[in-house]
């Protein structure tokens, strides 16, 4: 990857951690990047099955660079049609990315989550949030808008009347709230996030790889199939997942009362 974004895996769980604490690990171009490819990289990789999200230092991330904005700099020196263009052809990416994913994913909350970062938040499928984790859809404040698919991300976590008050307060919610309102599943003490996060995705990783990947394409197609035809790709996926070799494997794993020994295949 690059410096700006570190990939570590640990047999199926890969560890994508934004790296510019200093800056409270804005969504750089670099990261932007890094993210892309890191989702190639994993949808390419059978070997992987969950993949943990978190930021380095005390944020998780504080989204775009506000200093670019007041100076005008890069992005933010455009014309409108340039700006249009350069949005959706840069962090936009990184919602077609994430979503993307094939495996299960986590984020592992450390810190502030504000704006682009929140949003980044909601993209995964799983949320962990350190009792320091704070959470703001902030676009208003600064007189802008969810330029990265927040407006879509958001009322799918925590439903539309929440999502519409963090939208247009912009107002900052703290982990204990967070957890109340069901955008994370847990809290647990900073010390401890990253062990949580970890034993969590070794819960997700102990699975058969197919039937994760399947399970999750039909949980993101449900979000926009009608029932019928959910149902018509249900019967589609399990058809193939009964042929499969991991399936015999659960399955005599079962009756014989042990771990099962996967392949992905």
């Amino acid at each position: 990857m690059n410096e700006e974004l570190l990939y570590e895996q640990t047999d199926g769980v890969v560890t994508l951690t934004i790296n510019n604490p200093e800056a409270r690990n804005p969504l750089s171009e670099n990261v932007i990047d890094g993210l892309v490819r890191a989702a190639d990289r994993i949808n390419a990789d059978n070997a992987v099955r969950c993949v943990i999200l978190t930021g380095a230092g005390k944020a998780f991330s504080a989204g775009g660079n506000v200093k670019h904005m007041r100076d005008k700099v890069g992005i933010f020196s455009e014309t409108p049609s340039q700006m249009r263009e350069s949005y959706r052809n840069g962090i936009q990416k990184i919602p077609k990315a994430i979503y993307n994913l094939e495996v299960p994913t986590i984020a592992a909350v450390n810190g502030a989550a504000i704006g682009a970062g929140f949003d980044l938040v909601c993209m995964c499928d799983m949320r962990i949030a350190s009792e320091h984790a704070k959470f703001a859809e902030s676009f208003v404040k600064l007189g802008i808008v969810p330029g990265d698919g927040g407006a879509w991300f958001l009322p799918r976590a925590i439903g539309r009347c929440r999502a519409a008050e963090m939208t247009f307060t912009g107002d900052v919610i703290d982990a204990g709230t967070a957890l109340e309102w069901g955008l994370v599943s847990r809290v647990v003490s900073g010390e401890n996030l990253m062990s949580e996060a970890k034993a969590l995705a070794a819960r997700v990783s102990v699975n058969p790889p197919h039937s994760l990947r399947l399970a999750k394409k039909l949980m993101r197609e449900g979000e926009q199939a009608s029932l019928n035809s959910l149902l018509e790709l249900s019967a589609s996926f399990q058809a193939l997942a009964h042929h499969t070799h991991d399936h015999s494997e659960a399955v005599n794993a079962f009756f014989e009362r042990r771990a099962g020994s996967f392949r992905g295949d």
